[in-house]
C-alpha cells in the first residue's frame, strides 16, 4: 500500500489530539494523503487512531495493549467503510483487506525483529 509517513519529528508518545500525516498507495499505486487523528488514549492500555481525510469513507483503529507474563500482547480492532458505495465493496473483496492484513503481517514481522519472538 505504499504507507510512508510523512509527520516529521513524532513525539515518542501518542497524545490526543495528535495528527499524523501519511503518503498510502492504495490503487494502483497512487499516491494520495491519509490524516488521522490520536482521538483516545489510556497509557500502557489502548489508544485509537481515526481518519480525518484519506482513502475511506470512515476509519477508526483501536489498538490494544495487554501485559502478559514476559512480555505485551498487543491486539487490533478495525473499523472502516470503504469509499465509493458498492464499488468500495467490489474493491474490498479484491484486494483492500489483503493490503491491510499486508500492513498489519509487516508491522507484525517488524515487532519480533525489534524485540524478538513471543516466548511460548
Amino acid at each position: 500500500m505504499g504507507f510512508d509517513i510523512l509527520t516529521e519529528n513524532l513525539p515518542e508518545k501518542v497524545y490526543p489530539g495528535m495528527l499524523i500525516e501519511y503518503h498510502v498507495s492504495p490503487l494502483l499505486g497512487i499516491k494520495m494523503k491519509w490524516l488521522t487523528e490520536i482521538t483516545h488514549i489510556e497509557e500502557g492500555k489502548y489508544f485509537v487512531d481515526e481518519q480525518r481525510s484519506g482513502p475511506y469513507k470512515i476509519w477508526h483503529h483501536e489498538h490494544h495493549l495487554e501485559a502478559i507474563p514476559n512480555g505485551v500482547l498487543m491486539s487490533d480492532l478495525i473499523s472502516y467503510v470503504p469509499p465509493f458505495g458498492f464499488l468500495g465493496d467490489i474493491a474490498q473483496s479484491l484486494f483492500i483487506k489483503n493490503q491491510l492484513d499486508g500492513i498489519f503481517n509487516f508491522r507484525y514481522k517488524k515487532l519480533i525483529e525489534m524485540y524478538g519472538a513471543f516466548p511460548e
